[in-house]
């Protein structure tokens, strides 16, 4: 896990920032035209994130930039190819500065007990770096569960 966790830190670091305002624009028309194609009722943010909340939070505190977060998720491709996903049992403890911005922006100001599935456009997460399962420039789909936060 702590494997996975520098791989994301790392990933947020080097991820390309170079895009061009047309690349951003096009890659974010094929991540809404996904999520509608699968029927899911979602907001788009200016960044072009696609959120899907699938259950809202119940608890008090909401998630802030600073905060530390215990997620449980799984990252998969349009294709459906999962790429990576945590073990029931064993969820992912991190630093939401660390994760890639796709995740950073859908989990903010979430509650604990959240699920979300976020389509995220590469500028928002592992841009045009190729990855072992991941192609560059990919959408990436998260179903996340917000487990808590401190």
């Amino acid at each position: 896990m702590k494997q996975l966790l520098f791989i994301f830190i790392f990933f947020q670091l080097v991820a390309c920032n170079t895009y061009s305002d047309d690349q951003k624009a096009s890659f974010n028309e094929t991540a809404a035209k996904y999520a509608k194609s699968k029927k899911w009722k979602f907001k788009e943010s200016e960044s072009g994130l696609c959120i899907v909340q699938l259950s809202e939070g119940t608890g008090i505190e909401k998630v802030k930039s600073t905060s530390e977060v215990t997620i449980s998720y799984k990252g998969s491709l349009k294709s459906g190819l999962v790429f990576d996903k945590t073990i029931s049992n064993k969820p992912l403890v991190a630093d939401l500065r660390g994760l890639i911005g796709g995740m950073q922006e859908g989990l903010l100001n979430q509650k604990k007990g959240a699920k979300l599935k976020l389509i995220i456009p590469p500028q928002l997460g592992y841009g045009d770096e190729k990855l072992d399962k991941i192609p560059a420039n990919s959408i990436l789909i998260f179903e996340i569960e917000l487990l808590d936060l401190k």
